[in-house]
């Protein structure tokens, strides 16, 4: 394969057991350097199996990775060199400081001492926690802990960072806080940023998308193209008798794809600030309610997948058992 990417991923698949389906099936994708590239999916989609075997976690079935011109499955070294990480879950030292953190992520990395100090006080500055460098991290509050995980996963100037969610849980100042810092790493160093969140706003941030569903990318393109997609404006809309009213709709207008969520059904048409009068003195059913607007990223995952990004949270549970399937099951 020629490497033309930073991230270079052919027909790549993960089978836990030749009697199960297939966990990744035939992925294939690539992320130019600097991008912020989205992974979004469902629970169970295959989205976390790729990213374990892209960070060298487990050893793919078949199919081809690179990063950084390295292949996942035979130059493993070379690619956790390439690589930074940011958990979902915290994997900090709380009982050290901020500095004793980077600190001993540099020197596992072979980072000399000097450089070691250099760097420290550039991600510090970087993460505005210069002033907080002594203190110990469990005096941090969560968004201060996340942004000293970022700064950590920058030490060893990797060329790609993944963030695993890394603002699940914090409120949206916070959020908004911890974006700037992104987004500032990423214009200052270059750094390729592959990123999975749940949260959609975020994802707009992201230079181009992928969405995968039952272990097969379903959507590529960047926000804007995906959301051109959709195909025109959406209507949610509430009545006495959402059953029968998604009947009508396909009776009288034609619209078989309708979908229901949160006692709102969902559709899309073409124009929907002429459709909606019409379809409103056609319907025997009483209207509640009635919404248009244009089509969002939750749209576009909602249309794509069936379900909505935010429904597909797992349980701490949850979470703990695949991640513990992972580790055992390579």
């Amino acid at each position: 394969m020629i490497q033309k990417s930073i991230i270079e991923v052919e027909n790549l698949i993960k089978q836990y057991k030749k009697s199960e389906p297939k966990a990744v099936d035939g992925v294939s994708f690539s992320v130019e350097e600097g991008e912020i590239f989205g992974f979004l999916g469902p629970n169970g989609a295959g989205k976390t199996t790729t990213i374990k075997m892209l960070t060298t976690l487990i050893k793919p079935t078949s199919g081809k990775a690179e990063i950084a011109g390295f292949n996942v499955a035979t130059q493993k070294d070379q690619v956790r060199k390439s690589i930074g990480l940011v958990f979902q879950d915290q994997t900090l030292d709380e009982n050290l400081t901020a500095y004793e953190n980077l600190d001993f992520h540099g020197a596992l990395y072979g980072i000399d001492q000097k450089k070691r100090k250099e760097r420290i006080a550039q991600v510090l500055q970087m993460v505005e926690l210069t002033s907080r460098a002594k203190d110990v991290v469990k005096t941090f509050s969560g968004g201060m802990r996340r942004r000293l995980e970022i700064a950590r996963g920058l030490m060893h100037f990797p060329k790609v960072l993944f963030l695993d969610e890394p603002t699940l849980g914090l409120d949206p100042q916070t959020r908004a806080h911890i974006w700037n810092y992104i987004l500032e790493m990423q214009q200052k160093e270059r750094t390729t940023i592959f990123l999975t969140t749940h949260y959609m706003d975020e994802a707009e941030n992201a230079n181009k998308i992928a969405i995968i569903d039952k272990g097969k990318i379903i959507a590529l393109g960047t926000p804007l193209d995906l959301k051109k997609d959709v195909g025109g404006d959406v209507i949610n809309l509430k009545t006495k008798d959402n059953q029968n009213a998604a009947k009508e709709l396909a009776e009288f207008f034609g619209i078989k794809d309708v979908k229901e969520k949160d006692g709102l059904l969902y559709f899309e048409v073409e124009d929907g600030s002429k459709f909606v009068p019409e379809f409103i003195k056609k319907l025997t059913v009483h209207v509640e309610e009635v919404n248009v607007r244009e089509p969002t990223l939750e749209d576009v995952f909602l249309g794509k997948t069936g379900r909505a990004l935010r429904d597909e949270e797992a349980s701490q549970t949850d979470v703990w058992r695949q991640r513990r399937r992972m580790f055992t099951r390579n």
